[in-house]
C-alpha cells in the first residue's frame, strides 16, 4: 500500500467485502481465499497504522487545547 493517508472508511469497507465473500462461499477456493486473506491482513496493518496516526493527532490537538 502507498504512503498516502489511508482512508479508514474505504479500507474497512474492503475488509467487510472480504468477510462477506467468505460468508457467501459454500466451498472456498483455496487460491482465491489465500489471496483474500493476504489482502485482508495488509488492510488490517495499514488501518492499525492509520488509527495510531489519528490517535496521535487527537492527542496533539488535546495538548494544544490544554495550553490555552
Amino acid at each position: 500500500m502507498s504512503e498516502q493517508k489511508v482512508n479508514l472508511k474505504e479500507s474497512l469497507s474492503k475488509l467487510n467485502n472480504i468477510v462477506e465473500w467468505f460468508d457467501t462461499q459454500e466451498e472456498v477456493d483455496v487460491e482465491i481465499g489465500s489471496e483474500k486473506v493476504r489482502e485482508g491482513a495488509e488492510l488490517i496493518k495499514v488501518c492499525r497504522k492509520r488509527l495510531t496516526e489519528v490517535e496521535n493527532e487527537f492527542k496533539e490537538i488535546q495538548r494544544e487545547v490544554d495550553k490555552e
